[in-house]
């Protein structure tokens, strides 16, 4: 693949905390690789910025492995930027030519306030996952691979849905910043397995009560979260999510 120079125009969302009103800012990057992820050419951009006595650009990273989730940003009017399936840490510079204006924005949703620049607070989500609560199982020794049967489309299906990252691309990309596809995720990844079948019922309700408390919006069925969700997180999840939900206010009410 052929390396290349480019120079770029960034308009970066700057805001100096959730009381703040915000604004774009442009800054010009020179030089930058085609081979650098987004996330370096951000590093480049900054350490210009200190050189410069300004502010540096506040924004979330950690792994840089595209495992974490935590490098939330709207590119270009796209949770995460314009590669499909893709964190920002793992878009390179090559996405783009040279001479490109491109647009950098937080995660946009009253559920993820903005703390610095690009970092919003997804506490939100944590506080879901404490709602669900534990699983009962026996924490003794680790039992016989084959002792727990599990049907293979189950197996499957779980897996799929617990490799959901939280990283909230969902509801960015949702008209009405909706959590839905998180918290499917997260129910079926348990309801599917015999370990989380002990607490399947209250599980659902407390995750979901706590999903309308945070100020998440409804479903409007846009398939928007699933286009932009960077593990492939499929919609089939809400409506297993809606069963369990639906299953689960009719037992309690008997």
């Amino acid at each position: 693949m052929e390396h290349y120079n480019m120079n770029l125009t960034l308009k970066v969302w700057r805001q100096k905390n959730h009381h703040s009103a915000g604004t774009l800012e442009s800054y010009q990057v020179k030089d930058i690789s085609s081979e650098m992820s987004f996330l370096e050419m951000f590093d480049v951009l900054n350490e210009q910025l200190i050189t410069d006595g300004k502010d540096p650009i506040a924004f979330d990273h950690d792994c840089r492995e595209g495992i974490c989730g935590s490098c939330s940003m709207y590119i270009d009017g796209r949770a995460h930027g314009p590669w499909t399936k893709n964190t920002v840490c793992q878009l390179h510079m090559r996405a783009f030519k040279n001479g490109d204006t491109i647009v950098v924005e937080p995660w946009r949703s009253k559920a993820f306030p903005v703390i610095k620049d690009l970092m919003v607070n997804r506490s939100a989500f944590d506080r879901i996952i404490q709602a669900g609560g534990y699983i009962s199982v026996n924490t003794g020794n680790a039992v016989d691979a084959n002792s727990l049967p599990i049907d293979k489309k189950d197996a499957d299906n779980a897996f799929m849905a617990a490799a959901c990252i939280g990283c909230g691309a969902c509801v960015a990309a949702c008209i009405n910043s909706s959590a839905m596809l998180f918290v499917s995720a997260k129910v079926a990844q348990l309801s599917l397995l015999p370990q989380g079948q002990p607490e399947r019922e209250s599980r659902v309700l407390n995750m979901v009560a706590q999903m309308d408390k945070e100020s998440f919006g409804n479903c409007s069925n846009t398939y928007a979260c699933e286009a932009e969700c960077p593990k492939g997180i499929s919609v089939s999840n809400i409506a297993r999510l809606n069963k369990e939900y639906l299953t689960a206010g009719l037992s309690t009410e008997q």
